[in-house]
């Protein structure tokens, strides 16, 4: 018997959940400094494996000179650094992307399943190839910032084609979750605004990304203690800015600051609103919960610069702390996104259901 509807939509759930395991698995890669462990693609060291020891590792780079490592010729990872990089790889490209071209076969083997759902599918899997090319493309130029940065925004668009996708099979089934469902008159007048919220939040992510893979970036407000590195800059409040790679960390704060204060109004509104009775309570909840997370998220990336030692020649952070920064980023921009799809996906056709076929 073949797949139906409701089985293509829990498909689709179970990439989502996956995709999100391999966002954190890049993350966890990330604060292990693992990047560059796997200097070729799709192998790694000439291998599928990962048990590669440092010998085999000089070995390969001796054939390989243009490869070497950029810390330099004698930089050595160990297995579990190199099983990271091998275990995110294997996730996204052995399970991930099977799974999402065995999601489009089915969006086209189903016949009810609308145009809409099969061009969600479609871009999901435009999407899985060029975020496999951005994986070359990375490895390629030894996790340079701004392919990093790129890697991840990527991943995150991919995610939300999913997420898309899952939520007009869910709208065509009449299945659509009350937790996601808007008042078509409320969703339509706080639909662009929450396109808004959703776009600058993307930004200010893919500035903390920059910020946390150029080197010296997330040390140029200095590293001391409250409250000259934090929430001052080398205890200004502003600095002049004439170098947006070294002073990325400064330009991250600031974005941080107007989307922090953005939400803020965003909450303000919605309250003000929901008590003249114009609107109802949901999107208020969205919105509290989404501006709670990012001000957390705020205190969180204010206490991973505090916790900077300094240790010889070396500062060192607490990486745990940048991981958990990352992810509450990444799913409070999520959340913002997932808002305003729903917006387009569920409540708008509320009121237009002619626009489904």
């Amino acid at each position: 018997m073949g797949f139906n509807r409701i089985q293509t939509k829990q498909l689709t759930a179970v990439l989502i959940g996956i995709t999100f395991v391999v966002i954190i698995l890049g993350g966890i890669v990330r604060v292990y400094d693992a990047g560059e462990s796997c200097p070729d693609w799709p192998t790694c060291f000439g291998s599928f494996g990962f048990d590669i020891s440092e010998a085999d590792q000089e070995a390969w780079w001796d054939d390989n000179p243009d490869e070497i490592d950029s810390r330099g010729p004698l930089h050595r990872y160990t297995s579990f650094e190199i099983y990271t990089e091998w275990f995110h790889r294997v996730i996204a490209g052995s399970i991930l992307g099977p799974l999402v071209l065995l999601n489009w076969w089915l969006a086209r083997k189903e016949e009810g399943i609308t145009t809409e759902v099969r061009l969600a599918s479609s871009i999901s899997v435009g999407l899985i190839i060029w975020q496999g090319l951005l994986g070359w493309l990375t490895v390629k130029m030894d996790n340079e910032h701004w392919s990093v940065a790129l890697h991840l925004a990527s991943a995150l668009m991919f995610m939300m084609s999913l997420i898309w996708m899952w939520l007009a099979i869910a709208r065509d089934l009449r299945e659509e979750p009350d937790w996601i469902t808007f008042d078509p008159i409320l969703a339509n007048s706080w639909h662009k605004r929450i396109a808004w919220l959703s776009l600058a939040t993307l930004l200010t992510l893919f500035t903390g990304v920059f910020v946390a893979t150029t080197p010296g970036a997330n040390q140029a407000c200095g590293v001391g203690g409250f409250p000259n590195t934090w929430p001052l800059c080398n205890g200004e409040l502003f600095s002049k800015i004439t170098d947006i790679f070294a002073q990325s960390q400064l330009i991250h704060r600031l974005l941080v600051g107007i989307v922090g204060l953005a939400l803020i109004a965003a909450s303000i509104m919605i309250w003000r609103e929901s008590d003249d009775g114009q609107c109802g309570s949901l999107l208020s909840k969205w919105i509290y919960l989404i501006s709670g997370m990012f001000l957390l998220n705020l205190s969180l990336g204010g206490l991973y610069v505090l916790s900077a030692k300094v240790d010889g020649f070396e500062i060192v952070y607490d990486e745990l702390l940048s991981l958990f920064h990352l992810m509450f980023a990444s799913i409070t921009f999520l959340l913002l996104a997932t808002v305003w799809t729903s917006m387009k996906v569920i409540s708008f056709y509320e009121s237009n259901p002619e626009n489904i076929e």
